[in-house]
């Protein structure tokens, strides 16, 4: 009988409870949360809702601070996802604190293509304006974003530059917009084994995987002044050398798992977190 239940555990998929809230479209990880007490929110990505983690860092600060946290991550959202989701802006604009993990500039859209509202990894269509800048290219090969950006760079890697700075603009004025939305009760999280820094993509060991893709440390610094903290969480290395380790996956998508965060990192994260919002809660008394 133990044997049977060890064998579910190690194939079989985490239980998500997607849910809605209010009128939005996306389908987040639940439980539902009740919103009658007061309560933290989290927006983010793949880490913030927590793929193939049993407790995502916003379960273990639920924990750990004994508070309701709302946990509005999406698998490979950006910003996208979430800068004109009514219902959940409201939710964030009440909540005690929201905590607002940075994503990538690649997952949104631009003046130069356009990616699905809610799963923001998926390439829709260029405009004409890339379409004269890659008059070389044909987009019609392409069905995520990642995909068509290596064969950007492949194809020019000086022209590439004009793209990247193009989604640099276009993030940094949707994340003011999505600031502005939420309220100023907010802590960013720049959760990821990369360092903050303004080295060139390029000369990162990931380059185009990379993640978050193109965000530069001055860009982060330009949003302080439109939120209460930011917090920089760089997983130990030995939290990193733990790999899959507690991780919850199908056999078939263990390579996925391997190249995600993983559970002692959410661990050292939700830790990081806790200590911010406790300090703002000294602040605030």
């Amino acid at each position: 009988m133990g044997r049977m239940k060890q064998e579910v555990v190690e194939t079989d998929e985490i239980d998500y409870a997607p849910c809605h809230y209010g009128h939005s479209k996306m389908m987040f990880r639940g439980p539902r949360k009740r919103l009658d007490q007061p309560y933290l929110a989290f927006i983010g990505g793949t880490e913030t809702y927590g793929k193939f983690i049993q407790q995502p860092f916003p379960a273990l600060v639920e924990q750990g601070m004994r508070q309701t946290c709302v946990n509005f991550g999406g698998v490979s959202a950006g910003v996208d996802a979430f800068v004109n989701d009514q219902s959940m802006l409201e939710i964030c604009r009440d909540a005690d604190f929201t905590v607002l993990q940075i994503m990538g500039a690649s997952n949104l859209s631009n003046r130069f293509y356009s990616v699905h509202p809610r799963r923001n990894d998926r390439f829709v269509e260029a405009s004409s304006v890339l379409q004269a800048i890659y008059n070389d290219v044909d987009f019609s090969d392409f069905s995520f974003i990642r995909h068509m950006l290596g064969a950007l760079h492949d194809q020019s890697p000086q022209r590439f530059e004009i793209v990247v700075n193009e989604l640099r603009q276009a993030w940094s004025a949707r994340m003011k917009n999505l600031l502005e939305k939420t309220g100023r009760r907010v802590i960013l999280l720049w959760f990821s084994d990369e360092p903050l820094s303004d080295q060139d993509w390029s000369m990162r060991p990931a380059q185009l995987q990379t993640d978050p893709l193109f965000i530069t440390a001055n860009m982060v610094e330009k949003l302080r002044p439109l939120v209460a903290d930011i917090v920089v969480m760089n997983p130990s290395t030995d939290a990193l050398s733990e790999g899959v380790k507690g991780m919850i996956y199908p056999p078939s998508q263990e390579a996925m798992a391997s190249e995600m965060l993983g559970v002692r990192c959410h661990q050292e994260a939700s830790a990081q977190i806790i200590e911010a919002l406790r300090k703002q809660h000294s602040m605030a008394t």
